[in-house]
């Protein structure tokens, strides 16, 4: 099936009454960093704390009456997860969310409270789209991925489309690459809006399938993925968003595990944002390969706020000090 921007209008649409508008916010601190204007889509105030509800509500709004009613399954790391299960409370459907057993507790625990059904699987042991295949069969459910379909695919686009609508001037967008989903439908609306307009994916560099696959012309798998930014842990992009990413993503950077700690306490410090380690994964990019990136206003999307509070306290109170001592060593570099 061919997407289009057309397609990301309509699950605007759809979206329009439900989903959170997020807003956009700046930093001249960050600005003068960069040495560019930056603005920040902020996903972590979407519905269930990330930009997969846009995807999960248009995909399950999309389905006939009686296979929604039916019940809808879909395997997530975390924040797809959550994304189903509301999508399906508010649609009226329920839904089955098959989980990896390493997952975040607290993630784990948004999605039961959204009433939906856990199964667990073992990273790296059971084959999770198998599982996810053999209970859709047996309770006959309707199958929702987190990236590889056409409505999850138009309705991540969306963000993009908000962004640009508030920010016609942007020369270009970071957005961080685990199944593909997100970066496909931005870059469908990136390409409506201007061909010129570049769209840049950012992954671990422990974690980077779609670099490596864009890279070879084809689909890579790789291990299992050693990384903090769980919703990441990909090992191969999934078939349709990377045949749009193909065609569209201007390139792939790549991030250490200390960059992505330290975009995340660099997003307290001069957002008072709480992001998770996916969601500040294309904030990091900005930080580490601003002079690649052309000239003009660049757009960040924080994909997602979701974050174990423990973990998350540890990774800021580190990375604060780290920069707190780099500050007073150094002047802002401009």
């Amino acid at each position: 099936m061919s997407l289009t921007h057309l397609d990301v209008l309509y699950a605007a649409q759809r979206l329009r009454h439900v989903a959170v508008r997020t807003p956009v916010l700046s930093s001249s601190l960050i600005d003068d960093l960069v040495g560019r204007r930056v603005s920040l889509k902020m996903e972590n105030h979407q519905l269930t704390g990330s930009f997969k509800f846009r995807g999960a509500y248009t995909a399950v709004g999309s389905l006939p009456e009686l296979k929604r009613k039916a019940g809808v399954i879909g395997a997530s790391s975390g924040n797809h997860g959550q994304a189903l299960a509301l999508a399906a409370r508010l649609l009226g459907a329920s839904a089955t969310v098959v989980l990896p057993d390493d997952a975040p507790a607290a993630k784990r625990r948004a999605i039961e409270a959204l009433r939906a059904r856990v199964v667990t699987y073992r990273r790296g042991v059971d084959n999770r789209d198998i599982t996810v295949q053999e209970i859709a069969h047996r309770e006959r459910l309707t199958v929702v991925p987190s990236s590889d379909h056409p409505a999850v695919i138009a309705g991540a686009g969306t963000a993009a489309l908000e962004m640009l609508q508030a920010l016609p001037d942007l020369a270009a967008i970071l957005v961080p690459v685990g199944g593909g989903g997100l970066a496909a439908g931005t870059a469908i609306a990136a390409r409506a809006y201007s061909p010129r307009l570049k769209v840049f994916g950012v992954e671990p560099v422990t974690a980077n399938d779609t670099q490596r696959s864009l890279r070879a012309g084809h689909r890579i798998r790789i291990s299992t993925p050693a990384t903090i930014a769980d919703g990441l842990r990909h090992t191969e992009p999934a078939p349709m968003p990377f045949a749009i990413n193909q065609q569209y993503l201007t390139d792939v950077i790549t991030v250490p595990e200390g960059d992505i700690v330290e975009a995340m306490a660099s997003l307290w410090r001069n957002y008072k944002v709480v992001a998770e380690p996916s969601g500040a994964v294309a904030f990091a990019g900005l930080l580490r390969a601003a002079h690649r990136l052309p000239e003009g206003r660049i757009g960040v999307i924080v994909s997602g706020g979701n974050v174990d509070w423990g973990s998350y306290r540890t990774m800021l109170d580190i990375a604060i000090d780290r920069q707190g001592r780099r500050i007073h060593a150094a002047p802002v570099l401009r």
